[in-house]
């Protein structure tokens, strides 16, 4: 089992030179974000991940977690863990000053929960949730739940969950049936059940706030009808000391395939008469509260995509410089590493390139994160606004796609011994198989970018991107590199591909549904014409693995413009930065070159009619 050393030089070098932190630090509340802050946040998180949570991620494994008359118990060393990352301050990195948090930007806050995350996914998902808990409350709370909450979480001492998830509903947050009835005092009593809640109950922390979707007795049907409801698992009195335990509990965890070490728990809430509950925001309006922490929480599951393929590379690289067999094909040398066979080299730097590929277009997201909630320019809000909505499906789908992509190569290049669960190839596998699924699957990522960003958003997005993608075009023209000058053709060519079907599915859209709002709304409201437009989620994932290469060329154009330009101007770590170009130039290659065969799926198989063939 290798150990996690943090890519820290590749992380500066994007959050530096790709995203612009000098920039970002200028922006009102942001001042103490200077490279040489970031910089020793990173190397501690460095430490602290690869020391304290790397060495429990097998335990985590192979010990599960256990629960006994409600009570969960985490795997050993947890605790102490947990303990150590709230002493140290992790959980306050990203968040506010008003409620005690650090105020670092989100591009700070991204590269340390990656290092959580590659180092021991199944923990770092309890403090992924509770920033998106407290990013909800910090929204859409009431300053008293605010006040009563947040700086407990923001510390550490007090854990968050979001519970949507039905059994009858799934995905279907239309079909929720958890209810919320009104009492004289204000509170609500909150009878139901949900499911797959991840940290629902654990030992962790002295409280747990869950978020809660119910329906109050008057709400209309659908997804019009929910409400949002804090349910703590202790009830918080007005002194903000712990009172009574909730009528909340822990009815059973799920057995997994993969991430044993977090708790995934099948709760029950009310089973005693009625869990109490406060209503966040306004009635009936909880769903798009709640959208708030899947979008957070959506960006979170895509870096795990990010961090579990850099996880699966070092290992499988580890590994293959270690493995001794065969003979060297080019120059005949007997019993060599197999890290010199040709095609573990492939697998290895398709591993590598896509895995920086997404980690920039992650880290570029969250400096659009950034510059949206604070740029003093209401115009420049708004695109980055605009931005992280269009790429957010990109980062999630896409992410997690090449995450269970690098954890299955990481088993390929150990050969037979991936498949032995001692290496520990195996773990990375089963435990990347989730993160398509949950925070929404690939199809449904899908689904939001065609329906919602695209066809009922219309071209703003996509003419933003076109034009970020072919300025980085123009100025690699510029350069003089030989091979910056060979790629630059096909990463011109991915991006006339992308944005052709785009433009392609636009048009298909409109011409499909009469120039009718295409929006996603509750089945029962669209007419036929709009039903029509749902033929393009025939091609809907296709375009998504599309827009995902593309915006992977893309960075690493941008990457290989900003190498280039440390190298004329002899900064950094040369041998690092014509690392660079040449990761650039076989993603152009070896990755960018897909483009074509998505492309050809887009326009070509739009509306396909195979029902038959799946009965």
């Amino acid at each position: 089992m290798s150990q996690y050393d943090a890519p820290i030089q590749a992380m500066r070098f994007i959050i530096e030179n790709l995203v612009g932190l000098d920039e970002i630090a200028t922006l009102p509340g942001f001042e103490d974000a200077t490279p040489d802050i970031a910089a020793a946040i990173l190397d501690e998180a460095g430490k602290f991940t690869g020391e304290v949570l790397a060495p429990l991620n097998r335990v985590g494994d192979l010990q599960g977690c256990r629960v006994e008359d409600g009570v969960v118990t985490t795997p050993d060393g947890w605790r102490e863990a947990y303990d150590a990352y709230r002493d140290g301050g992790w959980s306050t990195i990203g968040a506010p000053s008003s409620f005690g948090g650090q105020n670092m930007p989100k591009l700070v806050a991204t590269a340390v929960t990656e290092m959580l995350q590659s180092a021991n996914l199944g923990f770092s998902l309890m403090p992924m949730l509770t920033d998106g808990a407290a990013a909800a409350l910090l929204t859409a709370g009431s300053h008293a739940i605010k006040q009563k909450y947040l700086p407990k979480m923001v510390a550490g001492e007090w854990g968050g969950t979001m519970n949507l998830t039905e059994p009858q509903a799934g995905s279907d947050l239309a079909a929720i049936r958890t209810r919320a009835e009104p009492v004289a005092d204000g509170s609500y009593r909150i009878v139901g059940q949900k499911i797959f809640i991840t940290y629902g109950e654990h030992e962790l922390t002295e409280n747990i706030i869950h978020l809660v979707l119910a329906r109050l007795p008057d709400a209309p049907p659908g997804v019009k009808g929910i409400s949002l409801f804090v349910v703590p698992k202790v009830l918080v009195e007005d002194d903000g000391s712990l009172g009574a335990r909730n009528d909340v509990r822990c009815v059973s965890l799920e057995h997994k395939l993969g991430i044993h070490g977090s708790p995934t728990c099948v709760m029950a809430f009310g089973d005693a008469g009625g869990a109490t509950g406060y209503l966040v925001g306004e009635p009936n309006r909880g769903l798009e509260y709640m959208f708030i922490m899947m979008n957070e929480a959506r960006f979170g599951v895509g870096l795990q995509g990010v961090a579990i393929a850099e996880r699966a590379y070092q290992q499988a690289l580890a590994y293959a410089n270690e493995r001794v067999q065969g003979r060297d094909a080019i120059t005949g040398v007997h019993n060599v590493a197999i890290v010199a066979h040709p095609d573990v080299r492939r697998m290895l730097l398709r591993m590598k390139s896509r895995t920086q590929a997404a980690r920039m277009l992650a880290y570029w997201v969250a400096g659009q994160f950034d510059l949206a909630h604070a740029h003093p320019d209401a115009p420049v809000c708004e695109t980055a606004r605009l931005m992280v909505d269009f790429l957010i499906p990109i980062v999630k789908g896409w992410s997690t796609e090449i995450g269970n992509d690098s954890a299955y190569l990481g088993v390929q290049v150990h050969g037979g011994m991936g498949f032995i669960e001692e290496t520990g190839a195996a773990q990375h596998m089963r435990d990347a198989r989730i993160l398509t699924i949950y925070e929404g699957t690939t199809g449904i990522q899908a689904n939001d970018l065609v329906m919602r960003k695209l066809l009922r958003g219309g071209s703003e997005g996509l003419t933003l991107l076109g034009g970020q993608m072919r300025a980085v075009v123009a100025s690699l023209k510029t350069v003089d590199d030989e091979t910056i000058a060979a790629f630059v053709p096909r990463l011109e060519t991915c991006i006339e591909q992308f944005e052709a079907a785009a433009w392609h599915l636009l048009e298909a859209g409109k011409r499909d549904a009469g120039e009718r709002d295409v929006g996603e709304r509750d089945v029962g409201e669209r007419d036929a014409g709009e039903r029509d437009v749902g033929k393009a989620l025939w091609v809907a994932v296709p375009f998504l693995m599309l827009m995902g290469t593309a915006c992977g060329a893309w960075m690493w154009g941008k990457a290989a413009l900003a190498a280039k330009g440390l190298l004329d101007r002899g900064e950094g770590d040369p041998e690092f930065n014509r690392e660079q170009i040449a990761l650039a130039q076989f993603y152009m290659t070896h990755v960018a070159t897909e483009a074509a065969g998505f492309a050809a799926t887009v326009t070509e198989g739009l509306g396909h009619n195979a029902a038959a063939l799946c009965a």
